[in-house]
């Protein structure tokens, strides 16, 4: 197996990127993140279609490779599935999106949007504070609460989020399906 977890920062990446010396960028984050903010010149390749299609996408991703999520996390599971599948010289933008903005580096926006985590903290908290106050009126409601806060230790314990899994399928996260046939084509017609 190959070792993973080696990274480039956000001021080394900007730095190729304005050399015209940009390797492949793949954002793994789900079409609705892409959509709200992503690196020009990135493909989209959500995580579990990376996962489904890594044997595909080998043959078409050049020497090197730079994976790109949220903060981190995702892209770093994402350089472990291609690893596993062979792919040489990856690496994940250390802190991701998240990183690269606040370099200052260049970005492509859509519509403004509440990012995943604001969204999961406004329903889990709303969830709590409804189960709490309800739970004065009605026995075991607040049970719900604690519950939540349960997931949310796990959640965070698992670097997981069943919430954000479940808020990522609503219409307003989602973006267009990413279709693997396309992400090739793009792939393969990029000098």
């Amino acid at each position: 197996m190959t070792e993973t977890s080696s990274s480039i920062t956000p001021a080394v990446l900007h730095a190729l990127v304005r050399e015209g010396r940009a390797p492949r960028l793949l954002d793994v984050r789900t079409p609705g993140e892409f959509r709200n903010v992503h690196i020009p010149g990135s493909y989209n390749v959500p995580l579990a279609t990376l996962r489904e299609h890594r044997a595909e996408l080998l043959s078409h991703l050049d020497e090197e490779v730079v994976l790109v999520c949220r903060s981190g996390a995702r892209a770093t599971q994402a350089e472990k599935a291609l690893a596993e599948a062979g792919l040489p010289n990856l690496r994940v933008l250390e802190g991701g999106m998240n990183a690269w903005e606040a370099a200052g580096a260049p970005a492509n926006r859509g519509a403004e949007r509440w990012d995943m985590e604001r969204q999961v903290r406004l329903v889990a908290g709303s969830l709590v504070l409804v189960t709490g106050l309800v739970g004065v009126f009605v026995p075991g409601a607040h049970l719900i609460g604690t519950a939540v806060g349960a997931g949310l230790t796990y959640a965070a314990l698992s670097n997981t989020c069943a919430m954000g899994v479940l808020l990522s399928k609503l219409p307003y996260n989602r973006g267009p399906r990413t279709d693997i046939r396309t992400v090739i084509a793009e792939l393969r017609n990029t000098p």
